[in-house]
């Protein structure tokens, strides 16, 4: 029996309150967010790199990935006719706004958009029907955006997602912070409450839903694996949970078997903070390639495919976009190997139903 109530998105309903996080290069493609919308969640598909199968995609990598947002989201649609699907789009993506509006030309039911303060989100996706959602981590970064929104566009968010520390791939938090809410003692991990700050968070959102005279949910992310995790989530008064990781090995998630995987091989203590080649903090599975580049080695790109802000091939110590494809096509030993903290408990491959089912019941 599920024990939590639908989610409110606007004039959308969620009939199971998850949102599937969105994971890139490949991994939350059409597939894995068409099955889980199609299951009774909102299915999210990454924009990153999106457009990699595309037989352009070298000589015109920005044309390449608007095209593939409008092909993904079709697909999705076909799985999940009446389901709710929508995007995770970074802002340091070069292309962000291409991308936006690509989402919003396709019919995106909800775009989600974090790595990055997603300040003109509201203008992008104006005059249209697509929600739009800011990732926060921070009570900071939460008010910095809604004000924002409130006095340049004069509206406010459909959503806020709080992706905390726990959560995988680039992370909204210094390595200092990181490091003040866990600490590894002896390879055991503990982490200290991030509970107040998501309190604070949903104490700035509440000013802004007060103003609007609206309702704007409130989405808690980072490290929600299990049943009690969701639990524990839901009792700080969040209003739905975004789930990355677990769904990562699932029959229908798009990643190759391979990257799947190695999920279900990793240790606890496979499971590193890694720094990006654009300065942002990471969680990764340590393999051959990260033991490489976290000994000093620097590994040049074959070809900039002219994905992030203010990445300059020249200085990186590896390409964010070449080791994320490696993972896509199940290269795992060169591949950077994005995960959440509890990758490590994976055991099987589940379906999407199954997964969803789990987190939900009492």
């Amino acid at each position: 029996m599920m024990i939590y109530p639908e989610l409110k998105i606007g004039d959308l309903t969620v009939k199971k309150p998850i949102i599937q996080g969105g994971m890139g290069i490949g991994i939350s493609l059409s597939g894995l967010a068409g099955a889980v919308a199609k299951a009774g969640g909102v299915g999210v598909i990454s924009t990153a790199q999106i457009g990699f199968r595309e037989p352009d995609f070298e000589e015109h990598p920005a044309e390449a990935c608007r095209r593939a947002i409008g092909k993904e989201l079709a697909k999705a649609r076909k799985i999940a006719p009446t389901g709710i699907i929508g995007f995770n789009i970074m802002t340091a993506l070069r292309d962000y706004e291409g991308h936006v509006r690509a989402a919003v030309q396709a019919g995106a039911d909800l775009i989600i958009s974090g790595a990055g303060l997603p300040l003109d989100l509201p203008g992008l996706a104006a005059a249209s029907q697509t929600k739009i959602a800011p990732i926060v981590s921070t009570e900071r970064s939460a008010a910095v955006i809604l004000k924002y929104w409130d006095r340049k566009y004069h509206r406010t968010a459909d959503l806020v997602v709080i992706e905390g520390p726990k959560a995988g791939g680039h992370l909204g938090f210094s390595r200092e912070q990181l490091e003040e809410y866990a600490e590894y003692d002896d390879k055991e991990y503990t982490e200290k409450s991030y509970d107040d700050e998501v309190k604070k968070i949903m104490a700035v959102v509440r000013k802004y839903s007060e103003k609007y005279g609206c309702s704007i949910p409130v989405v808690l992310a980072g490290g929600i694996y299990d049943r009690a995790a969701a639990k524990h989530a839901f009792s700080l008064g969040v209003d739905g949970i975004q789930v990355a990781t677990r769904f990562v090995t699932t029959e229908e998630c798009d990643a190759d078997i391979r990257y799947k995987e190695a999920y279900i091989r990793a240790n606890k203590e496979d499971i590193q903070i890694v720094k990006s080649p654009v300065g942002m903090p990471g969680r990764a599975i340590m393999n051959p390639f990260m033991e490489r580049v976290m000994a000093g080695e620097r590994i040049s790109p074959k070809k900039c495919l002219l994905c992030m802000k203010g990445c300059k091939p020249s200085e990186i110590p590896y390409c964010i976009t070449e080791s994320l494809l490696h993972a896509a096509k199940g290269e795992t030993d060169e591949a950077l190997l994005f995960c959440g903290a509890d990758a490590w408990r994976a055991e099987k491959i589940e379906t999407v139903e199954e997964v969803m089912d789990d987190l939900l019941q009492a």
